[in-house]
Parts: C-alpha cells; sequence; structure tokens
C-alpha cells in the first residue's frame, strides 16, 4: 500500500475545499433557500468527499487496468453509482444521528430507498460525476495548480473551526 506523501495530501486537501465549496454554491443557486450543508461556512463537505472519491477511483484504480474504454466508462460508472449513493446514506444517517435532523428527505421520488438514497439522485450524481472527470476536473487541476497552498491551510483552520461551532453552538 502506497503512503500518501505530503503533495499528494495536499492536491486532495484543495480538491476537498475547492469542491465543497463549488457544492455549497452551485446547491445555493439550484435550490435558492435552501440550506446547503450543516456547517456555518461556505462549504458542503460532503461534495468534497465525493470529489475524492471519484479522484481515486478514476485514477488508481481505473486507469491503472488495461481495459477498453467503454469497459473503463462502465466501471466507473458503476463504481461512482454504488459508492456515491453509499456516502450519501452514510451522511443521512450520520447527520441525522448526530444533530437530530434530515437535510434531505428523498421519500417523495419515485424510486426511493427510505429518506436519504433513491434512483433519481444516485443517477443524477454519477452523471455529475461523470462531467467531473472529463470536464470540471481538467479546469479545477488547472486553478488549484495556480493557487497557493497557504489559502488552503487558513481554509483547513477555519473549516476545524466551523466543525466545533456546529457541534456545540449551532441549533437545528
Amino acid at each position: 500500500m502506497k503512503i500518501l506523501i505530503l503533495g499528494d495530501n495536499m492536491y486532495y486537501l484543495k480538491y476537498f475545499f475547492v469542491t465543497s465549496i463549488l457544492g455549497f454554491f452551485i446547491e445555493s443557486i439550484l435550490w435558492h433557500g435552501h440550506e446547503s450543508g450543516i456547517l456555518y461556512g461556505p462549504w458542503t463537505y460532503i461534495y468534497g468527499i465525493g470529489s475524492i472519491i471519484i479522484i481515486i477511483l478514476s485514477d488508481k484504480i481505473l486507469k491503472k487496468r488495461h481495459l477498453n474504454k467503454y469497459l473503463r466508462f462502465l466501471i466507473l460508472f458503476f463504481s461512482c453509482f454504488m459508492i456515491l449513493t453509499l456516502v450519501e446514506l452514510l451522511g443521512g444517517l450520520f447527520i441525522e444521528k448526530l444533530f437530530g435532523v434530515s437535510f434531505w428527505d428523498y421519500t417523495k421520488y419515485k424510486f426511493n430507498v427510505g429518506k436519504y438514497i433513491s434512483l433519481e439522485m444516485s443517477l443524477l450524481w454519477v452523471g455529475a460525476s461523470i462531467f467531473f472527470v472529463f470536464v470540471l476536473r481538467p479546469i479545477i487541476d488547472y486553478i488549484i495548480d495556480k493557487l497557493p497552498n497557504f489559502i488552503f491551510y487558513i481554509l483547513s483552520f477555519l473549516f476545524i473551526i466551523d466543525i466545533f461551532a456546529t457541534m456545540f453552538f449551532r441549533d437545528f
């Protein structure tokens, strides 16, 4: 098992913050008035976690195998479907257990499995993941390559403060 060096960790940290913040603003624009995430700050960490999972899937697993592009696409599609659905389920259960609140409820969707997952949303996440891998990722790679590391150290510090503030002061 390869131990991640600082450069790899910094890459993932940068991706976490860029996609968490981007996810916050996209969700805030698409669902005006909807609160995105449980933290005070302008980040929705589930997007950051999801993007890192997608990066690991597409880089560390799929590109190492000598498969044709259609088979790689299918493996990426189904891997993202299963893993991101699981992340959404665990995230919903974690938030409900820790804070006693549900931030989303898919029971109104035709193909739901409880309130935290549905076929419709899982397919939406897969579509967004494919778009991310093939369109957004090269753009984000360019952006994070230009941004200095100290910005992400500051964001990390603020993020940790936000987690503590949420746990101790936020009333849901």
